[in-house]
């Protein structure tokens, strides 16, 4: 197997340095690893994109590593790394399956928030969206990315009946993603959580989530989401969360999960397991070796 890793902007023989540790781990479980121009893709340059890997004599899976995609540019990607004889490990139905949120909601329904969605961004078409939550308090984001680091002013609205809050934080989400929007806004009905902390910059509420990985519906990791916060011992429900998995459309993705404040257990999102980021706290190392033990 072959895991595949974006380059760095500086020299394309090198890795991106924020992989860097994942890609000597790799290496380190016996995986094969190779690099691409990340920057050449996006530029539609498909053939420079790939120059430095080799193709395969037979055909062999791959897992890529690296920065986010749209599904266009992923489905791109995928099919000119067949004409290597190299199969990433998601198609691009897949990767599209857990990369946005729509795509899945169906799956996850009753374990996750309440959700909608356009990709028509109108004020009137955003109002006559938030009207379904009453009264509720909803944050906004995109398919993929929430701004939550800008938590007050783009992200939360304390009440969905609060028009001119409404229209205020959704035409700051849309200034900060600027072009980095992806499709179009997603609404969520904000649940309260189990609180740990407040963030010290953002002000954001740091509550207790866990990032799940699955590849072929096995567990390979849980991570504490936040590098942030002490946690207790506390670890969610994995045979609950397991039996989630199995109906969920791909063989490699992530489930973000949280303890609600009635002490129940939901998901806040799935997400494709190649561009999803592990956390700092991430044993990069037991992660490669599961990942191993896995295919």
């Amino acid at each position: 197997m072959k895991i595949i890793f974006c380059d760095s902007v500086i020299d394309n023989k090198l890795v991106e340095p924020d992989y860097k540790q994942e890609f000597y781990s790799a290496n380190n479980s016996g995986f094969e690893t190779e690099i691409f121009s990340f920057e050449e893709l996006t530029d539609g340059d498909l053939q420079r994109t790939l120059k430095l890997i080799k193709s395969c004599e037979k055909e062999k899976l791959g897992i890529y590593r690296g920065w986010m995609m749209t599904s266009n540019i992923y489905e791109k990607f995928y099919n000119e790394l067949l004409k290597k004889n190299i199969r990433l490990i998601n198609t691009p139905s897949e990767y599209k399956h857990c990369h946005y949120l729509p795509e899945s909601y169906s799956k996850i329904i009753k374990e996750t928030p309440k959700s909608n969605w356009t990709k028509d961004v109108s004020i009137s078409n955003v109002i006559k969206l938030s009207n379904e939550f009453g009264s509720n308090p909803i944050i906004v984001k995109d398919y993929v990315k929430s701004e939550k680091h800008n938590w007050e002013d783009a992200c939360y609205i304390p009440s969905a009946s609060d028009k001119k809050k409404v229209e205020e934080v959704v035409s700051r989400f849309l200034e900060l993603r600027g072009n980095y929007l992806n499709e179009g806004i997603v609404f969520r009905e904000f649940i309260e959580l189990e609180f740990l902390t407040e963030h010290s910059k953002s002000k954001m509420p740091l509550t207790k989530e866990f990032r799940i990985v699955f590849l072929n519906k096995k567990v390979v990791q849980i991570f504490n989401y936040w590098d942030e916060v002490n946690y207790d011992c506390e670890k969610p429900d994995i045979d609950f969360f397991q039996n989630i998995a199995e109906r969920i459309e791909s063989n490699f993705f992530t489930m973000d999960v949280a303890k609600k404040k009635n002490g129940k257990w939901i998901i806040m999102e799935l997400g494709d397991g190649q561009v999803a980021g592990l956390p700092d706290n991430a044993n990069k190392k037991d992660y490669y070796n599961n990942i191993k033990n896995l295919i």
